[in-house]
């Protein structure tokens, strides 16, 4: 929950987002409130509505007993291990593959409480799930031709992984009353309703960024080399050019110590994927939000172009649908970009993901990682 908000504070960071009528004063209070009352919610939610909310998210109506699940005869279908998968995004990345006969998946989680999330939420079988934390792999001493296997064999012979693997800050309670007590002087003073900065985030211990998406995100690359697979797709984040961004700040005291710099874990991470040798397709995507998919246009560019942008979220339903296009339409290829959506006079009229990515496949564009602070 505090990644969803920390995208949404982010977003109005980014506009200069200024409170200056009474409704947007209420508004804004009421998204703060939220804050505490949607946790308190969601442990009443029952196992149908989270159901409802993946179809919705998605667009596509998902169901294990549904006809367009069931396999032709013969058909050999493509392994793809989603790691992350109990995830706002993963999830929906493993609710779209295990829907689509193309493909075989399997959900790596953390641990049995991530399973028991995952199966609630897609209503998926055990068999379809293992528990791993990723930080703590080890199998560097398992030779290509070795006899061992120290891993479950239901990951065996996957062509793809999905990586959707990323640290979740906690946000301070605490901080954000403060920030709303600030909010009437701060509009008097014609400033920022909310100084983002005076919001404080941790991270769980072992669970910061260069534990899960550095060391965990360079290991899950090594374990998909020893298991054979041959296409990586990496959920990262926009934003990594910007050494100031609000995003590296989350984790660190006000003298910028403590574990933050989350883009920047995530930036070495994609630069060891780039020189592992596998294919690899690195999503960035801008603001994640949890709207309907495939009702916006897909906008993809490379190194932080995007950022200019007035508004710069994207559907987490639209980002797992680019997660598949990657599976289905890359060719071969390798490549880097960012997305964000834009909206549309005409909903009927958005093109599909397949044809975004393919059409900017042909550009012949990818990020540029000569870019960025002289530390990658």
């Amino acid at each position: 929950m505090a990644r969803n908000y920390l995208h949404v504070f982010e977003e109005m960071n980014s506009l200069q987002y200024r409170v200056n009528k009474p409704k947007d004063m209420i508004l804004l209070a009421s998204l703060l409130v939220g804050f505490f009352l949607i946790p308190l919610s969601e442990a009443f939610v029952n196992h149908s509505s989270r159901w409802n909310e993946i179809r919705s998210i998605t667009g596509q109506k998902i169901s294990r007993q549904s006809p367009l699940y069931m396999k032709i005869p013969g058909q050999v279908s493509k392994k793809v291990i989603v790691t992350g998968a109990a995830g706002r995004t993963g999830s929906l990345v493993f609710s779209l593959l295990s829907s689509d006969p193309q493909f075989d998946v399997v959900g790596l989680v953390r641990s049995e409480a991530s399973a028991k999330k995952l199966m609630a939420k897609t209503k998926c079988s055990l068999e379809e799930v293992v528990i791993s934390d990723v930080t703590q792999m080890q199998f560097e001493d398992v030779g290509d031709d070795s006899q061992q296997n120290p891993w479950p064999r239901a990951l065996d012979g996957a062509e793809a992984m999905v990586i959707c693997t990323s640290a979740v800050p906690q946000i301070s309670k605490l901080s954000v009353i403060k920030a709303m007590l600030k909010i009437p002087l701060n509009i008097l003073a014609n400033k920022k309703a909310i100084n983002f900065r005076d919001l404080v985030f941790k991270y769980k211990p072992g669970q910061y960024p260069e534990m899960v998406d550095y060391v965990g995100q360079k290991k899950q690359i090594d374990f998909a080399k020893k298991l054979g697979v041959k296409h990586v797709i990496l959920v990262s984040s926009m934003g990594v050019l910007d050494p100031n961004n609000f995003l590296n700040q989350i984790g660190k005291d006000k003298r910028g110590n403590g574990h933050g710099d989350i883009l920047i874990w995530k930036r070495m991470a994609e630069k060891y994927l780039c020189l592992s040798g596998l294919q690899y397709t690195i999503i960035h995507p801008g603001g994640l939000v949890d709207t309907e998919s495939r009702k916006m246009e897909l906008v993809l560019d490379v190194d932080d172009a995007l950022m200019r942008n007035e508004k710069k979220s994207i559907s987490r339903g639209d980002v797992a649908n680019l997660c598949i296009a990657a599976l289905t339409v890359s060719g071969g290829k390798s490549i880097s970009f960012d997305c964000i959506g834009k909206e549309v006079a005409d909903e009927n009229n958005v093109r599909s993901p397949e044809d975004v990515l393919k059409e900017f496949l042909e550009t012949g564009k990818t990020a540029d990682y000569r870019l960025g602070p002289a530390s990658y």
